[in-house]
């Protein structure tokens, strides 16, 4: 039997004649829009709020050792009592809701208009404190609120069901936080949905490709830590890339199973006192991370996006320590249970691990590698916690402009990412089962490695 060319007009007409059809797409990518501005107006207000904090730690640096405490409490208290789901990073929740094990009245537990209201105002509030965390994965829970709600005006058998629009809110949300619909995209198939449908993929991707124009009309194109010059990588190269990929594979694997030990509530002393007075606990917790900041002299606060940029530019004297500081500032930031991502925080250890390698191992005559390096360990930490590793290399080579790295950007995630998962359970997989579990009290069966 011959194959038939397509008929264009008579397809044409098919296609135009499916009035529902048009309406739930044109439905979809009106949220999508929404989601994407959302994500916006979440960036402007986190960033604005950590320029008022830098402000008022520039005046009177002393003054965190109380404002930090006072606010992570009433942070703590606030979120505990108006939104217990918006706590966190945001990626677990809609990994959560999700989960086929999830029963669809808790659904919205997880994801809501509400709970992406509260994750804008508490994570805001999380920057105006100093805080040691990021907007990009809250971005996903903002975002995927914002898509879940559409589900009301879509008739019951459309072409994008409720995890069809979940898969493409939290997307949405990360290509619109870091300005990266590519690394959206990838993190639609690697981290949320494990398979795309093909018959709704082609409205999922339209709808994160325009979320992420959302940022790119409100920011510019940019990229997030501008471009760098990629100089050839030669064997002068490949000691401090060997150590970096190695050193935040093994970190980065610590850090994640020590982040799951304390949001799951290991049996000890500390968490046992979190447990019991969660407010003081945030306190204590809050205080800790102002004398870590006083320490490394406002260095930690933040997302440490302007650490990074100095690191790459050649100009950054942070301390050896920078790295550890950081990290130990992050990791408690997260347990205190402040709505916070861990992001852009896990990009910067990632450039500090990078950074120190790189003054230990390369010559005077071979700074020109530095920025190539310290790229590697942001891949490398990243993809080590997250155990995402597409995702991670994408999202820094958007971030960087970074495409004549692709190769080594790739291999140090992937490498990176097997050694962290010889370390631990993949991050957020452990944290969504948890949650899942509390939500449910029931433990959740499956744990389908990937």
């Amino acid at each position: 039997m011959e194959q038939r060319e397509p008929d264009f007009l008579q397809n044409l007409q098919h296609e135009l004649s499916d009035g529902k059809a048009w309406l739930g797409r044109t439905i979809v990518m009106g949220y999508a829009a929404l989601a994407g501005l959302a994500v916006v107006v979440f960036t402007i207000m986190s960033e604005t709020a950590f320029e008022w904090f830098s402000h008022g730690f520039a005046a009177y640096p002393w003054l965190v050792l109380i404002w930090i405490p006072a606010v992570t409490a009433a942070i703590v208290w606030a979120t505990r009592r108006f939104a217990p789901s918006a706590a966190g990073s945001g990626i677990p929740q809609v990994m959560a809701a999700l989960d086929p094990q999830l029963p669809a009245e808790h659904r919205s537990y997880f994801v809501s208009i509400k709970v992406t209201i509260a994750k804008m105002v508490l994570g805001s509030a999380g920057m105006l404190a100093g805080l040691s965390l990021g907007r990009e994965g809250p971005s996903v829970q903002v975002a995927a609120g914002v898509m879940h709600d559409a589900k009301r005006w879509l008739r019951p058998g459309s072409a994008m069901n409720e995890h069809a629009l979940l898969v493409a809110g939290g997307a949405a949300g990360i290509a619109a936080a870091f300005n990266a619909p590519l690394a959206g995209v990838v993190f639609a198939i690697e981290e949320l949905s494990r398979k795309l449908e093909s018959r709704n993929s082609g409205l999922i991707i339209a709808a994160i490709v325009l979320a992420g124009l959302m940022g790119v009309s409100a920011f510019g194109n940019y990229a997030y830590f501008g471009s760098m010059a990629v100089p050839q990588l030669g064997l002068a190269a490949l000691l401090p890339s060997v150590l970096v990929v190695v050193a935040c594979g093994a970190l980065g694997g610590l850090f994640s199973r020590l982040l799951a030990a304390s949001l799951t509530g290991s049996p000890d002393r500390f968490s046992d006192w979190r447990n019991r007075y969660p407010v003081r606990f945030a306190a204590g917790g809050g205080l800790a991370i102002a004398i870590i900041g006083l320490v490394s002299q406002g260095a930690t606060f933040g997302a440490g996006g302007e650490e990074v940029r100095a690191m790459l530019g050649g100009e950054s004297d942070v301390s050896k320590l920078y790295f550890l500081l950081k990290l130990v500032a992050t990791w408690i930031t997260t347990w205190c249970g402040v709505p916070g991502g861990i992001f852009a925080p896990s990009l910067s250890i990632g450039a500090g691990i990078g950074h120190d390698i790189a003054q230990f191992t390369l010559g005077p005559d071979q700074q020109l590698l530095l920025p190539a390096i310290i790229a590697m360990g942001m891949a490398g930490f990243l993809a080590a916690v997250t155990q995402a590793p597409l995702t991670s290399f994408i999202i820094v080579m958007e971030m960087l402009d970074g495409r004549p790295m692709v190769l080594s950007l790739m291999a140090s995630a992937m490498i990176a990412s097997l050694i962290s998962r010889l370390i631990s359970r993949p991050l957020y997989e452990t944290l969504s089962e948890h949650m899942i579990s509390k939500v449910t009290g029931k433990p959740v069966t499956h744990s389908n490695h990937h």
